[in-house]
């Protein structure tokens, strides 16, 4: 008789973070339990059966970790929210344990971090516990530009849990295995679009950041300037709640010092009525070419969302005027700050490891074909040739008229001219232009496709504007209750 992994006490649920912690001060359920369930479900459905293929490897001592945890528990009570509650990592987060830190490419499959990311030692002082690393789009969608979102080199594709669709990119491990239940929240980061687009194609809530409010240390780069970790979640409440413990000041990223000092509690952002009076922007003006499929897209749900806001007491401008929105970004300040940062990252591994450049990097790709570029590298080896790249006077002037155009003539723009406390876009249309002007936006599930599709909204504002943006989407979420369960499990 096989032993049985099910928490009886929570049979059949979602388990919420509120929940848990609940089971666990009544002694319903243990951190080790909890642990337990979660690695069976991962056996069962990610790395077998429906095989999702979102986890990329568990910590080896996850189980230890939650025993001591509990021991605390038992001794001294909780340190806060997050004690005992595993999360899952991204793959390109360091983490100073047994785990690899890889960003998804083969050539650095058995590295090991020395450090701790900056936002993994809070989650580690807020009493986490990290269970394991997801798989990804390899070097966050930096290889090629044929690559299937949610592949990499190392930890295959991964695929969406409702079924045959777009599992979008680059953090869709995080967001697959947080839809699935293979975990109770996540960490995933984002460049442009990366946490909203899978969170909207995987039905769960994703927060993406202003960029500084989580610390960049420890996190393998992509482009300095809009580079940020978030949360993902099954809802607003457990993704406020990380985010909590995921923001903060840190000495050694000159983003986060624009944060106010002491930590924040985004769970007092939780309202019911925070849409009562919240003044909300409907973007509308975009073309079935922002969307990767035709299907992403269902005018009548969205109009049904903005007719909840309405309903639940909303102020909605329709149709606002964003005058950059449909401006043709240029690639200069990313491709640069790509080769920078990757090359710093690659010049500080150890001396034994098989690659220190871009260039050494793209010659072990070729000499591996059949293993390592099954989507080619046509965006590694442009960016291996750029010399001197934050010198580069294309990388300067796109570094100010990105902002100028994201903020000034974009988000900050529609924000004071309407009288804003949000912008609602359809899906994730609006995260080029967040992620340039370095500000910060949520997804939240708004439906589904009679195919079963899931569809989402996002909910974007000015820099530090997180808690209206929470107070905004709890209120939706809760009002509207969209989100539904894989059909598997």
């Amino acid at each position: 008789m096989e032993p049985s992994f099910e928490l009886k006490s929570l049979a059949g649920e979602e388990l919420t973070i509120v929940k848990l912690q609940q089971a666990m001060d009544l002694g319903e359920v243990s951190s080790r339990e909890l642990v337990m369930y979660y690695m069976h479900r991962i056996a069962k459905y990610d790395q077998s059966g429906t095989y999702i293929n979102s986890v990329m490897e568990i910590n080896p001592d996850v189980i230890f970790i939650a025993e001591a945890l509990d021991r605390e528990r038992k001794r001294s009570g909780a340190r806060g929210p997050l004690h005992g509650i595993p999360v899952l990592l991204k793959e390109n987060i360091e983490t100073k344990d047994k785990m690899r830190t890889s960003a998804g490419a083969l050539a650095l499959e058995n590295h090991t971090s020395t450090k701790d990311a900056f936002l993994v030692r809070k989650l580690r002082e807020a009493g986490a516990v990290i269970l394991g690393k997801t798989n990804l789009t390899e070097w966050a969608n930096g290889v090629s530009s044929e690559m299937w979102a949610g592949y990499s080199s190392k930890g295959g594709q991964v695929k969406n849990p409702y079924g045959d669709f777009f599992v979008g990119g680059s953090s869709s491990g995080s967001a697959a295995a947080v839809a699935s239940n293979f975990t109770s929240v996540a960490v995933g980061t984002e460049t442009s679009a990366s946490i909203l687009s899978p969170a909207v194609q995987n039905s769960i809530v994703g927060i993406k950041p202003t960029v500084g409010l989580v610390s960049r240390t420890g996190v393998i780069p992509y482009s300095y300037s809009q580079d940020t970790a978030g949360a993902m979640a099954r809802t607003v409440t457990d993704a406020s709640i990380l985010l909590s413990v995921l923001a903060g000041r840190d000495e050694e990223d000159p983003a986060s010092w624009r944060n106010e000092p002491g930590e924040i509690d985004y769970t007092t952002y939780l309202q019911l009525d925070g849409l009562r009076n919240a003044t909300i922007g409907v973007y509308r003006n975009v073309s079935p070419g922002q969307f990767r499929d035709a299907d992403e897209y269902e005018e009548t749900i969205f109009n049904q969302a903005v007719a909840e806001l309405r309903n639940a007491g909303a102020n909605i401008i329709e149709d606002i005027e964003i005058p950059s929105f449909h401006r043709t970004w240029e690639w200069n300040k990313l491709n640069n700050e790509f080769k920078h940062g990757i090359e710093h990252f690659l010049q500080s591994l150890p001396p034994g490891s098989p690659v220190h450049t871009l260039n050494e990097l793209v010659e072990w790709n070729e000499a591996r074909p059949d293993q390592a570029l099954k989507y080619g590298q046509d965006l590694l080896k442009y960016r291996a040739r750029l010399e001197h790249p934050l010198k580069n006077p294309d990388y300067i002037l796109e570094s100010i008229t990105d902002l100028y155009y994201a903020q000034n003539e974009g988000i900050d723009f529609a924000v004071a001219k309407y009288g804003l406390d949000a912008i609602l876009f359809p899906a994730y249309v609006g995260a080029e232009i967040c992620a340039r002007a370095g500000y910060p936006s949520i997804a939240v599930p708004a439906g589904y496709r009679e195919n079963g599709r899931p569809l989402g909204i996002t909910f974007a504002g000015p820099a530090f504007s997180e808690p209206a943006l929470i107070r905004i989407a709890y209120a939706f979420e809760q009002r509207t209750k969209h989100r539904k369960k894989p059909l598997f499990g």
